[in-house]
């Protein structure tokens, strides 16, 4: 029997050139399917429909279709056909097989690589729809190009027969069909709302695209959910559906469009009356969340025409603090859309454009339209300098308030708030907070807990509506003011005089926001989760922040309990313990708040890692959000009364 020693060596000599394994075809994709799509959760699974996607605009943006058609079928599977040129079908010389299987199965191959095909795309860096092959179970291709229908389908990303002609046809288009694998995947249902999303935010890019999206799953009117997105307007009508729940500043949005050196560049912007900056950029149609060289060059435009135009005519003169690059974007909604033929993006899931010179177009272009503006109308010009001054001032005082706030040594634990309970665990990844609404709820939270990992901060009352209000009047909320003490993170301006959450000395990795299950519980982790995405949207975008979800019944019949969380699982528990109609020995109680339980069930129910139901937050769609959080906690009542109107649910519920 060999040693440890031995056994060693035997494996070293064991390695060699056949240890080496070489995936064929799409197998890398299905082995590492997060390389290619990022995750393979529902994001991964919307991906899928991007891709596709992606190829039409392309065609769109070549100037060849106009319409987009998107089906979810019953059955989960998914077609987009749209009415461009179709996948050319014809033999590839050196691949020996039809140029459809070959885009169909060979990684980063398509017209996207020449120029003289497409000018611009948006799928040039992505993996394309060889990977949405690859990762479904069954994949038809249907193409409608030169008076002929051809097909082909595959299995898992494997052809299962040779392109053929079935028919003929006078229109042109590609038809993809594709059923999503759920060996790969966590979940295969697509989310309506999250397809509805993203097809209105192309529309605005693509004024004159029209794009429908019908739903097979949902029975609507004696047929199915069908939704069609279209935008003559373009980004002016982008900016003003960002800010319909907003109060705008000026009379019509700011808007230009140009080109130099083949790239092309639009912008829409709009100032409104609040204390937010909401930008969104795109280049060839995809969202660059991390922003990049365009949105560089549109903030030195916007800093530079602005100070300038301030400093000529002496509007500055009584300020006696500096002017930074963020106060003329205080209450600033714009949308940069850049058309770059090669796009160098920084990362697979582009999320920042990393293309130098396109920060000096940018600046350029968008400078003089600026400058423009600012020239041919003084009295809305002198509305947006009044903002920058009071954002300037605002901006000072919240600096000394923030100052107030941020303590120095936040992992000693001192300067912790007082009502902190804290835990003795000292790691930030095992460690979690729980916001609790009210002292009494806080207080059974404290007795219920794992002291070794889990601290409590309870919050008195409603927090701070941060979406109405001044940034130093934030920071000298107790409650706010307490929440920033507690996590240890800190706002910092870098360089450029931006500010940001510096989040190195987190304490505490899972931050679970725990409040009653009532309509004044939901307000407050409304008002929560605005703060959050407002002031520490990092934590939510790196998953550090939960909502609890305590149980709204205990049914209980002598020993026998059951806790309940919906009212489904009522009527579940109701039927297992009952004997008859009028079975009177089961008792119901209904939870109106976290004080009513005790601190044993408040843990088993609540705070238990292993019993407990917690919802991680997460941000899917950043212009949705944005738009929600305004409509909701901002002044605009129409906008609101007409989303709780279509989203209320009504339920019958023991008073």
């Amino acid at each position: 029997m060999m040693n440890v020693e031995e056994n060693l060596i035997a494996k070293e000599n064991n390695y060699g050139a056949n240890s080496i394994t070489a995936l064929e075809g799409l197998e890398a994709v299905r082995k590492r399917p997060g390389m290619y799509i990022g995750s393979v959760d529902t994001k991964g699974l919307h991906h899928l429909v991007w891709e596709v996607i992606d190829n039409s605009i392309d065609e769109h943006l070549a100037g060849y279709c106009d319409k987009i058609d998107v089906i979810v079928h019953t059955d989960g599977s998914v077609t987009v056909r749209d009415n461009g040129r179709g996948i050319p079908t014809g033999m590839h010389d050196k691949l020996q097989k039809s140029a459809l299987e070959v885009v169909m199965t060979v990684l980063h191959a398509g017209g996207k690589f020449d120029k003289d095909t497409y000018k611009v795309s948006g799928g040039l860096h992505g993996v394309g729809v060889s990977c949405v092959n690859a990762l479904s179970i069954h994949l038809k291709a249907e193409i409608h190009r030169e008076g002929k229908i051809f097909v082909q389908e595959y299995r898992r990303g494997k052809p299962l027969y040779d392109t053929k002609l079935i028919g003929e046809s006078k229109d042109t288009g590609t038809y993809i069909t594709w059923q999503p694998d759920p060996e790969i995947f966590e979940e295969v249902d697509h989310k309506y709302e999250v397809l509805a999303t993203r097809f209105k935010e192309i529309a605005y890019l693509n004024a004159g695209l029209t794009i429908t999206l019908t739903d097979e799953r949902k029975p609507e009117n004696g047929g199915f959910k069908h939704e069609t997105f279209y935008s003559q307007g373009g980004l002016v009508e982008f900016v003003q559906f960002l800010d319909e729940a907003r109060q705008p500043l000026l009379d019509a949005p700011i808007h230009t469009k140009g080109e130099e050196d083949n790239v092309e560049v639009e912008v829409a912007l709009q100032y409104n009356t609040g204390y937010k900056e909401n930008l969104y950029s795109f280049v060839n149609n995809i969202n660059t969340r991390e922003g990049g060289s365009h949105v560089n060059g549109f903030r030195r435009a916007i800093n530079r025409e602005f100070k300038n135009y301030g400093d000529e005519n002496g509007l500055f003169k009584k300020l006696k603090i500096q002017v930074s690059g963020e106060d003329f974007r205080e209450g600033l909604t714009a949308v940069i859309s850049v058309k770059v033929p090669e796009p160098q993006f920084k990362g697979q899931t582009k999320g920042e454009l990393g293309n130098a010179e396109v920060t000096g177009i940018v600046s350029r272009l968008v400078g003089n339209a600026i400058k423009t503006f600012l020239e041919e109308n003084p009295k809305e010009a002198r509305k947006i300098i009044d903002k920058v001054i009071l954002a300037a001032t605002a901006r000072n005082a919240a600096r000394k308030a923030r100052e107030m706030v941020q303590r120095k040594t936040p992992l000693t634990g001192g300067g912790l708030p007082g009502k902190l309970a804290d835990c003795s665990s000292k790691n930030p990844e095992e460690s979690e907070i729980f916001l609790v609404e009210g002292d009494s709820a806080g207080g059974t939270a404290k007795q219920g807990r794992d002291r070794h990992f889990q601290a409590i901060l309870p919050l008195r009352g409603k927090i701070l509506n941060v979406e109405k209000a001044f940034e130093y009047k934030i920071y000298e909320n107790e409650e706010i003011k307490n929440i920033f003490t507690a996590l240890g993170v800190s706002i910092e301006e870098n360089d450029e005089g931006d500010r940001i959450l510096n989040v190195e000395k987190l304490r505490y990795h899972k931050i679970v926001i725990m409040c009653d299950a009532d309509v004044d519980g939901s307000h407050i982790v409304t008002l929560i989760l605005t703060f959050f995405f407002r002031f520490m949207r990092i934590l939510v975008e790196r998953g550090h922040v939960y909502i609890a979800q305590p149980p709204l019944y205990l049914v209980k019949k002598g020993k026998q309990f059951r806790y309940c969380w919906t009212e489904e699982e009522r009527k579940e528990a109701i039927a297992l313990y009952s004997k008859g109609e009028n079975d009177s020995s089961i008792k119901i109680q209904r939870y109106k708040g976290l004080g009513e339980m005790n601190a044993e069930q408040l843990w088993e129910t609540t705070m238990d890692p292993n019993e407990r139901i917690l919802r991680r937050v997460t941000i899917e769609d950043a212009v949705q959000a944005d738009s929600v959080f305004s409509m909701l906690m901002g002044d605009e009542v129409p906008p609101r009364r007409a989303f709780i109107e279509a989203n209320a649910k009504y339920a019958n519920v023991d008073i």
